[in-house]
């Protein structure tokens, strides 16, 4: 979908209505392919500004609504807060059965929920605090970061010969940034669990950024410090290690290089030798998610037979997939 349609709201409803379906724990479910009857629901999407991954977020929420007989009114990505909170308070005044919304800023979320009165909000991408989601009310739908970080550091591991010491380049995503934060974090810990002396000899934001990525590890290059890998909170910042590596003549397959996202060119730079590593985060399977939360919130009022919700019936995971060479072709 081209970022210039957002000039109005684009209003996306079903061609046809599918034979009303069992929303069920242990059955197929719109989150791996099959579909349920969303006759009758009406879903506004608010998101902040795109980026790849929140678009397609974005777009899977609109197949997904259409698949299920969803009415899906997708809102011009807001570049502020106070877009956004303009954007939230006129859905909830039209009557939505739910808002599914990206939001700018996830501190914000306790605001948008009060502006939203009694209209229930799904959350994804960013993930407000834990204070903030109520069960059935306003729920989060992701992938639960910190097992992408676990990940990538077992990766590293195995691929340097389970050394038990080694010295880290990272770049995080946006300082403060839930996802940046957890997939730091999980990490760190990771190494620290498995008795690992990990260096962090370089430890910099590049928020989310191919060229500041490059810039930040030629930058770091500068400092003549010994490296062993290099981790990243997403492919475009691993994606901006490796064109910076090429540049200068370093070869990739001495360092692991490594993302977050499984992105077509993070999958294609794996295939092609640059990347060794990256997590596939189902921005497919967490629009559809979105859309089974919102038509069980709005037809039974609970989300606890939606595929990988927790018992608390705050959060919905969607699984996150390890992914190198073996499987890189496979996922876009």
């Amino acid at each position: 979908m081209k970022k210039n349609l957002f000039t109005k709201i684009i209003s996306i409803a079903a061609v046809c209505m599918l034979t009303l379906g069992a929303i069920t724990g242990c059955s197929k479910s719109s989150s791996d392919g099959a579909s349920v009857d969303g006759s009758g629901v009406k879903v506004f999407f608010s998101t902040l500004t795109l980026d790849d991954f929140k678009e397609l977020v974005m777009n899977s929420v609109a197949d997904a609504g259409k698949k299920n007989g969803v009415v899906v009114d997708l809102g011009e990505p807001c570049a502020t807060v106070d877009d956004q909170v303009a954007q939230i308070r006129d859905a909830a005044a039209k009557g939505y059965n739910a808002i599914i919304c990206n939001p700018v800023d996830a501190d914000t979320a306790l605001q948008l929920e009060v502006i939203a009165g009694d209209t229930p909000i799904i959350f994804t991408n960013t993930q407000p605090s834990e204070d903030h989601l109520k069960p059935n009310k306003y729920m989060y739908v992701g992938s639960y970061e910190m097992d992408a970080g676990n990940m990538q550091a077992e990766y590293v591991l195995k691929a340097l010969g389970n050394p038990k010491s080694l010295n880290v380049v990272l770049f995080s995503g946006q300082p403060g940034h839930p996802a940046a934060v957890s997939r730091t974090k999980s990490v760190k810990n990771y190494f620290k669990k498995n008795g690992i002396n990990a260096n962090f000899v370089f430890n910099d934001t590049a928020y989310w950024d191919t060229d500041k990525a490059a810039e930040g590890f030629k930058t770091f290059l500068k400092t003549n410090q010994p490296y062993d890998c290099v981790i990243c909170n997403n492919d475009s910042m691993a994606l901006g290690v490796v064109q910076a590596m090429n540049e200068l003549g370093i070869s990739t397959a001495d360092i692991p290089v490594v993302g977050i996202d499984a992105t077509v060119d993070g999958c294609q730079s794996i295939m092609d030798g640059g990347m060794q590593f990256t997590v596939y985060q189902s921005a497919k399977g967490q629009g559809e998610a979105c859309i089974e939360v919102a038509i069980a919130l709005a037809k039974t009022g609970t989300a606890k037979d939606v595929q990988y919700v927790t018992k608390d019936l705050r959060y919905v995971w969607v699984p996150f997939t390890p992914v190198d060479k073996s499987n890189a072709a496979s996922i876009n």
